[in-house]
């Protein structure tokens, strides 16, 4: 009997999932995109899009906490105390690169980090400021380049490189050219 309910839990979350999925590739080419907009690209029907977010703003509200959750995620794996900081930083740009569906969202729809979980300032940016402060400290990041700017820079080229994918570049192409980008401007001299 254990068994039905580890399958039917394994269901649910991989089923919210493609809802998630699907509404985050769909709204953001269409902010405006329904529910039922959103089911038929899930490739479920509308009621079960209802059973997992009532509202619209239910399924916002997931996305916003799934984008937050993503940052979290890349930041672990980015291994930020590892290494010279450009390398980690590197690393960062890299692990945020692989979200850029859901990045992009928020970029086009600016609701989402307005919501009261993007309002202070998180464990993941204070680990990324400490990083560009240690990179200043060892002298491997340009200490001209003040830490607020570049978290700005780095949101800036990650969703320029985003862009040329949408534009049909190459992901690796985009990549590279974002990180040769961000190389560049923390050099030192």
């Amino acid at each position: 009997m254990s068994e039905g309910v580890v399958t039917e839990t394994g269901v649910r979350a991989r089923t919210r999932r493609a809802i998630l999925d699907a509404a985050i590739e769909t709204l953001t080419k269409q902010p405006s995109a329904t529910l039922a907009d959103i089911a038929a690209a899930a490739n479920v029907g509308r009621t079960t899009v209802h059973r997992y977010f009532a509202e619209r703003s239910d399924l916002i509200d997931a996305i916003s906490h799934d984008a937050l959750d993503k940052i979290s995620q890349s930041t672990e794996r980015a291994r930020l105390d590892d290494g010279p900081a450009p390398d980690a930083l590197a690393r960062l740009c890299q692990e945020y690169f692989e979200h850029g569906d859901v990045f992009q969202l928020l970029f086009t729809m600016p609701d989402l980090v307005t919501r009261p979980e993007w309002a202070e300032e998180s464990d993941d940016d204070r680990r990324l400021l400490r990083l560009v402060e240690r990179g200043h400290a060892e002298g491997s990041i340009d200490p001209a380049m003040t830490k607020e700017w570049l978290l700005q820079l780095l949101w800036s080229l990650l969703y320029t490189a985003w862009e040329l994918v949408r534009e049909k570049t190459p992901k690796h192409e985009a990549l590279t050219l974002c990180l040769r980008s961000l190389e560049k401007v923390i050099a030192v001299g």
